[in-house]
């Protein structure tokens, strides 16, 4: 599904887990709608610092329809959302 992505919205870095100096990746399972929109995420791992924001940025996440036999189709995908720190 990345290669259908269209709109990808960076995540705010929480601040709590800045100053902690968390890092790493949020990973979440998603339904992407026939038009292309995120719905139904479901977290499957990450630091509880960080999926807030994650979550909050892969809502806003659009996908080109996934054609199955020329028609839209439901798909599920996996999104992962990586935070690193860099020059801290």
């Amino acid at each position: 599904m990345q290669g259908l992505l269209t709109k990808k919205v960076v995540p705010e870095y929480p601040e709590e887990a800045r100053k902690k100096h968390i890092t790493g990746s949020v990973v979440m399972k998603a339904i992407i709608l026939q038009e292309g929109n995120v719905q139904k995420l479901l977290v499957l791992s990450g630091d509880p610092l960080l999926v807030p924001s994650a979550v909050e940025a892969a809502k806003q996440w659009k996908y080109k329809p996934y054609l199955l036999q020329g028609q839209p189709v439901e798909v599920e995908t996996q999104i992962t959302i990586m935070f690193s720190l860099s020059g801290n």
